[in-house]
Order: structure tokens, then sequence, then C-alpha cells
């Protein structure tokens, strides 16, 4: 098992490039399941994730190809050949679930197992299952499997209770070679929803109104495939962002999307986080303590979850008492107890966090429970006086391409060691 070994760095200085967002390419990838022909996708980052879609569409009988130095894959599915996902592969990420839509779409059925991914709290399917049904799919579920098959989709109107991400994509994917036209209403609005449909109608599907709150799908005959760049990543852009208001850094963020970015950089300018737009990127400067602050996770546009935990390891030294309100998953606190073993104080009640703004940090042994959990310990480790041992890092490996590799080109001191 590897591990990140880092000690107390200096403030992170130079420039740092934002890969291709993970949560665009993972239901990108699964989408290139409706094309006729060849589809390539590029700007993706070498993950774990990204190589288990891919693994799965290769099981499902599509043809694909990696180009590691471009950081690109070609996806034909022309021959795919079964309908139902493996359970090896599914149990590792919560994402592959996304190839239902596109295999009901394109073969008529699908068999998959029940999702897995990070432990941060029930993320039920019911709203995907829900919204395939009114598309005219039957649905059953007997031990721990999905199976939904219909002879033809047809398309309705269709209300999410909540605006879930992967409900939404399912659906747009299931609806664009639905027959006539599917309303998607209280939709979700993230920036990787409006990628997703960017892609779809470079295909030749008929998508309106992503990136607000109901979509419109009217069905075509066929989708054929396409070139397709996806979007930066706003989370390891918010990631580095935090880092710079750690360590007291002046960083030059390349390749991002600034209006992805507008909730995260109003929090850091509220504790006095120097922000510059510049052309294609941002200049973030931090010359002092940051100031205590209160945040609560919404969906998009509000405070992303997903920047949730590194917060935590902002607020920790701020100065004064912070307060963070967890509203989207219910067990995303896990981080809590890690970095209270460096020495942070943070007292969690439900779903509410009240951290009290500490002088300093202390490198211990700690565990990545999650991914952004373990985003958040290398924030504080960068900052703990002695040597922070991180393992489970196979959880932070699933969403930041080498990140060791970008930290340590900034000044940090991070090494990735193996057992």
């Amino acid at each position: 098992m590897a591990k990140l070994i880092i000690q107390q760095s200096p403030s992170l200085t130079g420039k740092v490039r934002i890969s291709g967002a993970k949560n665009s390419v993972l239901p990108i990838m699964a989408a290139s399941l409706l094309a006729e022909g060849e589809s390539e996708i590029q700007d993706i980052p070498a993950l774990r994730d990204v190589f288990v879609m891919q693994e799965l569409l290769e099981n499902l009988g599509a043809s694909t190809s990696w180009n590691g130095k471009k950081g690109s894959m070609k996806v034909k599915a022309d021959g795919l050949k079964s309908y139902e996902a493996s359970y090896e592969l599914v149990r590792q990420m919560r994402a592959s679930f996304l190839i239902m839509g596109p295999l009901l779409a394109k073969m008529g059925r699908t068999k998959i197992p029940l999702p897995g991914g990070c432990a941060i709290g029930t993320r039920p399917v019911d709203l995907h299952l829900k919204g395939l049904a009114a598309l005219g799919a039957q649905i059953t579920q007997e031990h721990g499997y999905v199976e939904a098959y219909a002879d033809k989709l047809i398309g309705a109107r269709i209300y999410l209770d909540f605006p879930s991400v992967g409900a939404t994509e399912n659906i747009m994917m299931a609806a664009v070679l639905a027959e006539g036209q599917t309303m998607i209403e209280n939709s979700a609005v993230e920036p990787e929803i409006v990628d997703l449909a960017n892609y779809l109608n470079a295909m030749g599907a008929n998508v309106r109104g992503a990136g607000t709150d109901t979509i419109k799908v009217t069905g075509v005959d066929k989708l054929t495939g396409v070139v397709h760049g996806v979007i930066p990543d706003r989370i390891e852009a918010g990631t580095f962002m935090a880092a710079a208001a750690i360590t007291k850094g002046d960083l030059f963020l390349e390749n991002v999307v600034v209006d992805h970015l507008r909730p995260i950089m109003a929090k850091l300018k509220e504790t006095n986080i120097h922000i510059e737009e510049i052309e294609n990127g941002l200049h973030i400067m931090a010359k002092d303590r940051c100031k205590a602050m209160d945040i609560k996770t919404l969906p998009y546009p509000g405070f992303p979850t997903d920047m949730q935990a590194q917060f935590m390891s902002l607020m920790t030294i701020a100065q004064g008492t912070s307060m963070i309100i967890e509203t989207v998953f219910e067990n995303r606190f896990m981080h809590a107890s890690e970095l209270k073993r460096m020495g942070a104080d943070i007292k969690i009640e439900g779903r509410s966090a009240v951290i009290e703004g500490v002088d300093r940090l202390t490198g211990t042994q700690v565990k990545a429970t999650d991914l952004r959990a373990g985003a958040a310990l290398i924030l504080s480790a960068l900052i703990a006086s002695g040597t922070t041992e991180i393992s489970d890092i196979y959880h932070i490996e699933r969403g930041y391409y080498k990140i060791e590799d970008k930290l340590r080109a900034l000044g940090a001191n991070i090494e990735r060691v193996s057992e």
C-alpha cells in the first residue's frame, strides 16, 4: 500500500495546470456507448476511476484506446455484446451506474449491480430509476442488482425530488434516443451537466436548457462519434486555491473556467485571500493568516460539498471560530477525527461542525477516509510541524492526477512511497 509522507512546507509558489474534470469525463465516457462510430475524448486525467470506466466499457464490448501522452481516449461502441455490467467493476466506483441510461437507450435492456464508491453517505439510485421508469422502462431490483427493460423509450415529463447530478445525467442520456420530448424538471445545474449536454449535442442529440433547472430533450434516431475536450476540474482548482490560502502561498492556476469557481472564490475573499482573474486562469495570493468563515454546502451554484473537507482544513488554523453546515451528505465529516489527531479543535453535532482556529497543527499518522478527506489531510500536512504520514491514499488517487508531483513543483515537501 502506498503512502504520502509530507514535511512542513514553505509557502507554495508557481504555476499549476488544472486537469480535466473527472466528474465530466466519466459520464461522457458512458455517453460514448450511445454513438455510432468512434469518439475521442480529450484532456482526460489518468485516474483510477477513468481506467475502471474504460475496463467497464470494454467489458460490455466497446473498443477503447488510451493515449497517455495526449491524455485522450478513443471509444467505439459499435460492437456492444453485453448489457450486463461486471459486479467487480461496478462495486469500485459509483459513477459506473451511469452506463444504465445509455445501455437502456442503445440495447433496450440492462442489468447492473448497485454501485460502490466513497462511504460519505447514502446516495440512493431511486431518482435514476424513477426517471427511467417514467420513460417506459420496466425495472426490477433483487439480490443487489437492478434490471431494466424497454421495447421503446418514450419521452416524458420527469420531476426530480432533489437535483441529483447522476440522475439528471442518466435520464438525459436515456432520453436522447427516446421517442418524442422529455422534460427533466428540478434538474441539476452543475457545469458537468452542461459539458455532457454539449457532448451529446455534438454527437447529434437535441438537448436544451442544460445549466438551468429544466432540461428538454427531443429524441433523435442516432448519434455519431465526435471529438470532445472536457472542462477543467473545478474541485482540483479549488483544492489548489485552498493550498495557496493555507500555506500563505502565491499561485497561478492555468486551465480553469473562472465562472465555475465563483462560490469558492467568494468564500476565500471573505478570509482576506487576494484573487485576481487572468486570461484562462486565476492568481491566488495569501500573505496573512486567514479569517474564520461559515459555509453551508449546497448543490451548484452553492458552495460545493466536494470542497467542504479542504475548507475545514483551512478553518483549523483560521483566526476565530468557523462553522460548516453539510446539507448534501450525512456522513461527510469523517476527516474531522483525523484532523483532530493533528491538533485541530473541531466539534461535530449532526450535520454541523464548529471549528476553533488553533495556532499550529502537528504532523502524525493519519488515514484518508475518502477522496476529498484525503485532500484535506494533504493541505493540513503542508503546514503541520514535523512529519505527516497519510495512508489509504488510493482514495486520493481516484480524483487527483499526480497531486504529489504538482505540489512538489510548487515547493511542497511531499513524497509518495510504496510499502
